[in-house]
């Protein structure tokens, strides 16, 4: 690739750069979309839009607005950055307690145990910026847990009823294992008490099996022991249950969960790890289901337990799936779902929806329950899933979680990570950001938590809706044509009913005879050149579909779009349009700003412009050797190279060889050679102020000597050589004679090996063809084969045996 090419994709790739850069401009500046009237309205567009407070910041005929713009290009056009409106969100820590470390031995109560950091935060937020924090969650070791074992009492778990009866004691045991502060309570369910759930006659009210079967009457959820450390007493207590019986399959199991989870002073949950063990064998009610019984007001999701007794179950519906999830949620409850294997699938369809939820097989009798629990509990420890509370209308959050061994989750999967074990600490990134300020002045905290636990971080929300400058406002300021508006941040915004850059007219007399013709150029008949609006007896300039483009001056009659034009770009894009002329950027010159006034592109290799072969115009070289062309006048085809060029002078005055040994003194006189040790010693480019050119030449002995070639002051050549060329040494002969002699004597004995095993081959071969050969061969052991017999008979032709 010439150098030529290279310059014109730099060119392109340039072009193609703008090109995006303005494609960007224009679809993206939400500064001047806004099409703002104050500062507050121009902050709240976007993060990077700021507003110019400069008094004589506008130009003619641009409206209040035009101050709303990128910073940059606010800049650009003349405001002083430190008369820009430009505020920026912030965030304060206010409660920032660190993890807690501690072991099995160091006892502390539940609420000294901290497993988030920090857990208050105050965060002012301005529209389109986003604020990053972290937080930290560390899993504490011996955290105590609350488990509440709620069991299906219907006639077919009769068996499974036998083996809970001892699980207390067996389940603290168990439970030792993990954490010294373990409590335990128990519950159970039926179904409701109306038909057609149950039988509402009065014998099978009092006893709902048949048979000589005795059971329990039916009641929806009961209470049996609230959470307590006395394991013999949970043995006690559930040894004292009975069965219970209804008429379908499905249970009300869902009306229990919902007790269970609001209920919390007399289910006696603390702020711990608290668990919901949901022992069944059967499906589940869910709402709607009690329009059967007549039932239709939907559940509450309120407290009605009267002498631990659920009392509202035929007065209100069984709960969704989506109210059990915000319940269960809200009270940071886990849940256990232990079901028989025929019910698995209903169940890990109702886990997907419920989350922190697990499902494990419960066998037929429940033989396998402490193990079921102990392992869904490892599983859902393992695993932290960070949830908030509603966010204010236009606030997003976003979450990217740091997990064990370098694992990072990003979008949905940035909530959660998994594989944690005890004392292992994972860090989450999160990104609040707002659009807009919300309508409501009052908002709650958000709450950042992760599900399960108790522990949450509060943060509390503050928008940047006003700039600081509107706190400095003049209500009814006499520069705004006598206190017709307020004056702030530089200019005046108007009363209801006023308008005009300085409040100077009443909005029923925008247009009359007299201020249209303030509005008229010179002899033109064209109000504010047909380029805007004649308010108040001044032009207010149209806007464009391009946010970019504006009309200016006192009549309209400027733009920034109508100029020359280079590469199909306004002013080359080197320069900016103000009223038909080119103003354009440092280092660029012409009508549309499409000459270069860089000359850092006409440099040579050799650091002199053009090559010293040609003159520097507008970016690239005009060369004036017509033996020399390429972007910088160094390519020529015909020209030896110096290198080569210099070769046998070099060789002849430092080596005294070469084609000019002979010639030397009146040939190579015309430059001063400097001899050096080694290479490392020869003048690099960046140590001398002139370009140095490094050469390798091979000489007449077919060495390589090595040499540098310079013009110093313009006119003195300086050659440095190497005072030693490097030549190439002879082969070892020993090495190569004993290698060839030991390979021959090794090809002889392979050669010799070979003929061997092929005649034994060939052996064997014939040997075997003897012994297959004998083996065929048969004699007839009655008959001489070469045996002939000594009598000859001869018979008479003419005896007739007469």
């Amino acid at each position: 690739t010439s150098d030529n090419d290279l310059s014109v994709r730099h060119h392109r790739f340039n072009l193609l750069h703008f090109h995006c850069h303005r494609c960007y401009q224009l679809m993206g500046n939400e500064c001047i979309n806004a099409n703002a009237k104050y500062c507050g309205e121009c902050i709240q567009a976007g993060a990077k839009c700021g507003w110019c407070t400069d008094p004589n910041f506008l130009k003619q005929g641009e409206t209040v607005s035009s101050r709303c713009d990128e910073v940059e290009s606010l800049i650009k056009r003349g405001c002083n950055l430190t008369l820009i409106e430009n505020p920026v969100g912030k965030q304060r820590v206010l409660k920032n307690i660190p993890v807690t470390n501690r072991g099995k031995n160091k006892k502390l109560k539940p609420e000294e145990i901290t497993q988030i950091q920090p857990q208050k935060l105050d965060i002012t937020l301005r529209s389109g910026e986003p604020q990053s924090f972290n937080l930290t969650f560390k899993r504490a070791e011996d955290y105590p847990i609350d488990l509440y074992y709620l069991m299906d009492l219907s006639y077919s778990m009769k068996d499974d009823l036998e083996n809970v009866k001892n699980l207390g004691t067996s389940l603290m045991l168990e439970m030792t294992k993990i954490t010294s502060d373990f409590r335990i309570g128990f519950g159970s369910f039926v179904e409701k008490t109306v038909m057609p759930y149950i039988s509402t006659t009065p014998a099978k009210l009092l006893n709902p099996c048949t048979g000589d079967q005795t059971c329990t009457s039916p009641f929806s959820y009961k209470n049996v022991l609230k959470l307590t450390s006395n394991g013999s007493l949970f043995n006690t207590l559930v040894g004292q249950q009975h069965i219970s019986g209804n008429l379908d399959s499905p249970e009300g199991g869902f009306d229990a969960i919902m007790q269970v989870a609001v209920c919390g002073d007399q289910i006696g949950w603390r702020n711990v790890t608290r668990l919901l063990v949901f022992s069944t064998d059967a499906g589940f009610h869910f709402a709607g289901d009690g329009k059967l019984g007549g039932i239709v007001l939907p559940n509450d999701g309120k407290c009605h337990l009267e002498n631990n007794i659920y009392t509202m179950s035929h007065y209100y519906d069984y709960p969704s799936i989506a109210h059990l999830v915000q319940k269960l949620s809200d009270n940071n409850i886990q849940t256990i779902f232990a079901v028989t294997e025929e019910f698995q699938p209903v169940y890990q369809e109702l886990k997907n929806l419920i989350p922190k939820s697990a499902v494990g097989t419960l066998s037929a009798n429940s033989s396998n329950v402490i193990n079921l629990i102990v392992d869904a509990y490892n599983s859902l420890s393992s695993e932290v899933i960070l949830e908030n509370s509603k966010l204010p209308d236009g606030v997003t959050i976003a979450y990217t979680a740091h997990c064990k061994n370098g694992v990072v989750n990003e979008g949905e999967n940035g909530r959660k990570c998994s594989n944690i074990s005890i004392g292992d600490e994972v860090k989450f990134s999160i990104s609040i950001t707002s659009k807009g300020c919300p309508t409501k002045t009052k908002l709650k905290p958000i709450k950042i938590k992760p599900l399960g636990f108790t522990e949450e971080l509060e943060i509390h929300l503050n928008f940047i809706c006003e700039c600081e400058c509107h706190k400095k406002g003049i209500k009814d300021s006499p520069d705004c044509h006598f206190g017709n508006g307020t004056y702030e941040c530089g200019a005046c915004r108007c009363n209801e009913g006023r308008v005009g850059r300085n409040c100077e007219c009443s909005s029923n007399e925008i247009s009359t005879e007299d201020m249209d013709l303030a509005c008229r150029n010179k002899n033109s008949t064209d109000i504010c050149s047909n380029n805007g609006e004649c308010v108040c007896g001044k032009c207010e300039c149209k806007t464009r579909e391009n946010p970019n483009e504006r009309y200016s001056g006192k009549y309209c009659e400027c733009d920034n779009f109508n100029c020359d034009r280079s590469g199909n770009l306004l002013c080359g894009g080197h320069g900016r349009c103000e009223c038909g002329k080119c103003v354009c950027d440092p280092m660029w010159s012409e009508s549309a700003c499409d000459c270069s006034l860089d000359k850092s592109t006409c440099l040579a290799s050799n650091k002199q412009e053009c090559n010293g072969r040609g003159t520097c115009k507008c970016g690239s070289c005009k060369c004036t050797d017509p033996k020399f062309q390429g972007p910088t006048c160094e390519t020529c085809p015909t020209c030896p190279g110096v290198c080569a060029e210099h070769k046998e002078c070099v060789e002849c005055k430092a080596f005294g060889t070469g084609e000019k040994k002979d010639t030397c003194q009146q040939e190579c006189s015309d430059f001063n050679l400097i001899e050096v040790k080694s290479r490392d010693k020869l003048p690099q480019p960046h140590e001398t102020p002139y370009p140095v050119m490094h050469c390798k030449e091979r000489d007449a002995n077919d060495c390589w000597f090595y040499y540098t070639y310079a013009v110093k002051n313009k006119t003195e050549k300086v050659v440095h050589v190497v005072e030693k060329p490097e030549c190439p040494t002879g082969p070892d002969i020993v090495p190569i004679v004993i290698g060839v002699v030991v390979g021959i004597v090794l090809i002889g004995l392979a050669l010799l090996f070979i003929w061997k095993l092929l005649m034994i081959i060939h052996d064997r071969r014939e040997f075997a063809k003897f012994e297959k050969e004998k083996m065929n061969a048969k004699w007839d052991t009655g008959e001489n084969p070469i045996y002939k017999s000594a009598v000859t008979t001869v018979v008479n032709p003419k005896y007739e045996g007469k």
